[in-house]
């Protein structure tokens, strides 16, 4: 059983993530940490990770980027791992996250679905074989009306992935609007939709000679994002110091 401390646990993320840890044998929050203390829930609640004197596991974290630094400091201290999900850390936090992680076991990745950290795999390997074979990428991705970024985080790390997996030889093309030229061999096209309630779509083209080969990931709401944190602290669990992801997390 692995004893959880829920950092942010009356946020919308942390409330899915109780209603996960319930239905999983496997798991249970002891505490959770909040400066809304107004929801009831079935583990004690502070309003600060200091004020927290319950034995745990792992923390898991979906708090805000100001409460980050005392929550490094905490299990630094306290020699508890962590699986750090918030996002929108400045230079000098992702300095301490590394810091920190040379002290305790910190898993932090740029998005928590267990299918989209088994869809980078699946790239790198599909990359390998069809680039080489005169295969263009092209990448598509889709999110609500209200998100500011583009392209997104995820968008980039399948990207990213993909051109590792070819010694990083590729180039991205954002927009093809203002420059009149057939498709380049080395780059991969990232287009970025946004519209409705899209929580998060996903898909990648290999496109070649008479034949295209599609990879897709479609998120239908944010409780994938707490599955897979949820997977990462059991992971987590008694982990030497390091610096980890959920590429660690996903074993082929």
């Amino acid at each position: 059983m692995v004893k959880i401390i829920m950092h942010g646990c009356n946020g919308k993320m942390g409330q899915n993530i109780t209603r996960i840890v319930k239905e999983d044998q496997d798991a249970e929050i002891v505490a959770g940490v909040d400066a809304y203390t107004g929801i009831a829930n079935d583990y004690p609640v502070f309003e600060s990770i200091e004020k927290c004197d319950v034995p745990a596991d792992v923390v898991i974290d979906f708090s805000n980027a100001s409460a980050v630094d005392g929550l490094l400091d905490y299990c630094v201290e306290k020699q508890i791992p962590v699986v750090l999900c918030t996002t929108g850390l400045s230079k000098e936090q992702l300095l301490k996250v590394e810091e920190a992680s040379k002290k305790v076991a910190v898993l932090k990745s740029a998005n928590m679905s267990l299918g989209i950290n088994m869809l980078l795999k699946l790239l790198e390997e599909a990359a390998k074989i069809l680039a080489p074979a005169g295969f263009d990428i092209e990448l598509v991705e889709k999110h609500h009306n209200q998100k500011v970024d583009a392209p997104s985080g995820t968008a980039l790390a399948l990207a990213d992935a993909i051109n590792h997996a070819l010694d990083d030889a590729y180039t991205y093309n954002y927009d093809r609007s203002q420059v009149r030229r057939k498709r380049e061999k080395n780059e991969i096209g990232i287009s970025a939709v946004r519209g409705g309630t899209i929580v998060g779509e996903h898909e990648v083209f290999f496109a070649g000679e008479d034949e295209v080969i599609e990879f897709k990931h479609t998120a239908y709401s944010k409780a994938v994002f707490g599955k897979g944190a949820v997977e990462a602290g059991k992971f987590l669990k008694g982990k030497e110091a390091g610096l980890y992801d959920m590429k660690d997390v996903i074993r082929f």
